[in-house]
């Protein structure tokens, strides 16, 4: 069915794949875009396409089913199509989905974290419940009925990412979770030293070592680390008031400090989606960012931090394992879910 799909149909689904025509002006930016849309899309339509009658009835659901709100960052049973369940064939194309919808990093991120999970597996003995083949891709929506919206998360212990898109109207992808356990494999084994998320820990600490003693005492919220993330599943709202120093208040060398590492984490994705998420931080105010610090002030206790504000959310926390275990997300708090998307949606068909 899909390979009937003419080029115009595959550039209005792009956004089930993670990209849209966000802010594009010039027509010959929009030709590039649709060509880039219709190579994001391609991944999602074959793999669909490779799927028997029983694994589609695994891999899609309904647009309104809860489990497409239900992401979590433990090992678990999840809905979906497992990697382990799939040909090689089939998991090639998630992966080049994946690569669609992520930058270079972001997709050298997500391997990572599968990575780090057989490392896990080996230091516990324990493949079934710490198995990097758990991580499975699930879809939500009818992707042959291109007025409404759909979504698709990637998830497995310590990955979640959720998209929501519709052809039109644009695309979300947040909550968006990437962890890390162990954060730096122990010496003696064969990956010993191995990071994923080095970048978030080392540009964390960037901003909080340059603070001065006023700074520092805005920013800092007490000795001791949260613990984990606040705003994890169930909690994306939990934080209501942003705290912590704000960016009006550092100097223009912490300022791009704190900017390099947002973009850590907003940089993970295609350089469209990055660019349309920056701008929406921009139009809010980047005086209304606020950096925020808990826990160790050295990278070999339990530390935390926090990028908040009005549009966005950032949370590392190193707290498990004595700190070698490390959460993160980010949160578009104006589009969770595609909530922005869906009311946007609603609004134009209900006119």
């Amino acid at each position: 069915m899909h390979d009937r799909l003419g080029r115009r149909d595959l550039g209005r689904l792009a956004a089930v794949a993670g990209t849209a025509m966000l802010g594009v002006s010039s027509a010959a930016s929009r030709a590039a875009a649709t060509e880039g849309a219709a190579a994001m899309i391609r991944p999602l339509l074959s793999w669909m396409d490779s799927l028997s009658a029983a694994q589609r009835r695994q891999a899609v659901l309904t647009f309104e089913a809860k489990e497409r709100t239900d992401w979590h960052y433990v090992p678990r049973n999840r809905p979906g199509l497992a990697l382990r369940d799939m040909d090689q064939a089939q998991r090639r194309l998630v992966w080049a989905l994946l690569e669609a919808l992520l930058s270079d990093a972001g997709a050298a991120k997500a391997r990572g974290v599968l990575q780090i999970e057989a490392v896990l597996a080996e230091l516990t003995g324990n493949w079934r419940f710490r198995d990097p083949e758990n991580y499975a891709l699930v879809v939500f929506g009818d992707l042959t009925q291109l007025d409404q919206p759909v979504g698709w998360r990637f998830e497995g212990h310590h990955l979640s990412l959720t998209v929501v898109g519709h052809a039109e109207l644009g695309v979300a992808v947040t909550p968006a979770f990437f962890g890390a356990n162990p954060a730096v494999a122990p010496a003696g084994h064969r990956h010993a030293g191995l990071r994923i998320l080095a970048r978030e820990q080392e540009l964390g600490f960037g901003p909080l070592n340059s603070l001065d003693q006023a700074q520092r005492n805005r920013a800092v919220l007490g000795p001791r680390s949260l613990g984990d993330i606040v705003s994890g599943p169930g909690r994306e709202r939990s934080l209501r008031q942003a705290v912590g120093v704000p960016y009006a208040a550092l100097t223009a060398e912490q300022q791009q400090a704190v900017l390099r590492l947002l973009d850590t984490y907003v940089g993970a994705f295609a350089d469209d989606l990055a660019e349309a998420e920056r701008a929406k931080i921009r139009s809010a105010g980047l005086e209304n960012l606020h950096f925020a610090w808990a826990g160790s002030q050295t990278p070999d206790a339990p530390h935390y931090y926090r990028l908040h504000g009005p549009t966005t959310v950032v949370e590392y926390d190193n707290t498990q394992n004595g700190a070698n275990h490390i959460h993160t997300v980010w949160h578009d708090l104006t589009d969770l879910f595609g909530e922005d998307l869906l009311q946007r949606h609603h609004d134009r068909d209900h006119r």
